[in-house]
């Protein structure tokens, strides 16, 4: 099960009353704020859901739609890729036209989207729609924030997220197991193209009431922040580095590593230092950049852009290698496979209250104490191979998961207040939306990088079926490879700063 830090971030800038649509904080909360956070919080479910649901999924849709084991990577990396590069334009986008257009225009995105995800008629079609669905996303997310203390005031906006965070724990629970129902139980009639089409309500439903609800841009304040324009230079080059960085990972194993994918991978990196020098100029004429490059100055923020991708690339990654490995090694049904890794949701879930409420006190040594129980997580896992071999029942990775997840939802809650704790107060809202797309990249490199060691080590199927032992090597070569990983976030933590930033 991937896991996301989906809770909208705060807009680039830090001018609270400046933004569009913005009401001032000594304002009255909305009189149907409870109404309009529903809004949001359906839009924000709809990116939660589907950044997950094709873990479950993957192997039926390529039983439906044929395709290379690399398509069903690309079926989650093309999402994650996406929403990596648009994520800051998109924000750019709310600032620019006002946070409730923006996102019902991404809202209404992102269902016509899901739409075409589920008439595909080929993996290419499928892996098109993903790609345009996580666009959409990144228009929609990182107006949620924003919106949610117009509705609340600054007074009350504690109120709502007291209540986002369970919602969002139960879904991240809740959300694989619908998908697994879904596609085995056939609900709807219509197999895996249902995790797509169960969008169309909750989006309906986001669409309706945030048009009824939400508080529109007041443009008699003069709120709508326009100046220094779009940086589309900004996007087009930092999507091109990244595409090259990640798809020669994706492609590499597949097609034989020839040299033209080395290529485009050693490519990548002057293609990103040209949109580094892009953001520079564009900040010294006074234009509004996408990244204030002057948060890396601080070793602890540039520390802490290295411990979100390799986190979210293990975990996203892992995630989608014990979808596989349970499915197409041994033979697991989505649902049985969903309820397999229950425990890993319910572990997060537990552990994000734990830190929820001792961040404050721990800081920084509540991520040494989440990764540590990572690691034992790992090991537990690790040994359960050994021991149970092929005849791995689900009741095996109960424990296991249920430790994994525990630590992963120890970090979740405090990460970026920690990360951003050693940053001047004007690079909060800058740093803090930076941080989202690179998490965002970290998962698309999980997945290519994780999901390659997987198909390298399991082989060929004969007969349409896999090797249960070949599976069996596989999954242990990944977990090596994550429980290494997890050892480098370890020693990286103790570069961030020692207390999460104050709010």
């Amino acid at each position: 099960m991937a896991a996301t830090l989906d809770t909208p971030v705060a807009p680039s800038e830090t001018r609270p009353d400046a933004r569009s649509g913005a009401r001032p904080e000594s304002a009255a909360p909305h009189p149907r704020r409870w109404l309009g956070l529903s809004a949001v919080l359906a839009a924000t479910l709809l990116n939660l859901l589907d950044s997950t649901v094709v873990n479950v999924a993957a192997p039926a849709i390529r039983a439906d739609l044929g395709g290379s084991y690399s398509a069903l990577q690309w079926m989650a990396a093309g999402y994650t890729l996406a929403l990596a590069v648009a994520l800051l334009t998109g924000g750019r986008l709310g600032d620019m036209f006002g946070r409730k257009p923006v996102l019902l225009a991404g809202a209404a995105g992102f269902v016509a989207t899901s739409v075409a995800c589920a008439f595909a008629w080929s993996p290419e079609s499928l892996i098109s729609a993903r790609v345009a669905q996580g666009l959409c996303a990144a228009v929609m997310i990182p107006q949620g924030f924003g919106l949610i203390r117009d509705l609340f005031g600054a007074r009350d906006v504690g109120k709502a997220f007291a209540l986002l965070g369970p919602v969002i724990g139960l879904a991240t629970i809740l959300g694989p197991v619908v998908a697994g129902l879904l596609v085995d139980a056939d609900l709807l009639g219509t197999g895996w193209r249902a995790i797509f089409l169960i969008n169309v309500p909750v989006g309906a439903y986001a669409l309706v009431v945030g048009a009824r609800v939400l508080p529109a841009p007041d443009r008699s304040r003069g709120q709508a922040d326009r100046s220094g324009g779009l940086d589309v230079t900004g996007m087009l080059l930092g999507g091109l580095g990244m595409s090259m960085l990640v798809y020669p990972l994706v492609q590499g194993r597949e097609l034989g590593w020839p040299v033209w994918s080395l290529a485009l991978l050693a490519g990548s990196a002057p293609v990103l230092a040209a949109f580094a020098l892009h953001q520079l100029r564009r900040a010294r004429r006074g234009r509004t950049p996408l990244v204030r490059l002057s948060v890396f100055a601080s070793r602890s923020y540039s520390s802490g852009v290295l411990f979100v991708v390799v986190f979210f690339g293990l975990i996203t990654g892992f995630s989608l290698a014990v979808g596989l490995f349970l499915q197409l090694g041994l033979g697991y049904t989505p649902l049985a496979a969903s309820l397999a890794m229950a425990s890993w949701a319910i572990g997060a879930f537990a552990g994000s209250a734990f830190s929820g409420m001792t961040m404050n006190r721990l800081g920084r040594k509540i991520l040494h104490l989440g990764l540590g129980m990572m690691v034992a997580g790992l090991a537990a896992l690790y040994a359960v191979f050994e021991t149970a071999g092929t005849g791995l029942g689900g009741w095996h990775l109960v424990a296991p998961l249920l430790l994994f997840g525990a630590g992963m939802g120890m970090i979740f809650v405090p990460l970026f207040d920690i990360i951003v704790a050693g940053i001047a107060d004007h690079e909060v809202g800058s740093g803090s939306a930076a941080l989202e797309s690179v998490q965002q990249l970290g998962a698309s490199l999980g997945i290519a990088i994780l999901g390659t060691v997987f198909f390298g080590a399991i082989g060929a199927p004969v007969a349409g079926r896999f090797d249960p032992s070949a599976a069996l090597d596989a999954a242990e070569r990944v977990a090596g490879l994550t429980l290494a990983l997890t050892a480098v976030a370890f020693l990286v933590a103790f570069l961030l700063p020692r207390r999460a930033r104050a709010h």
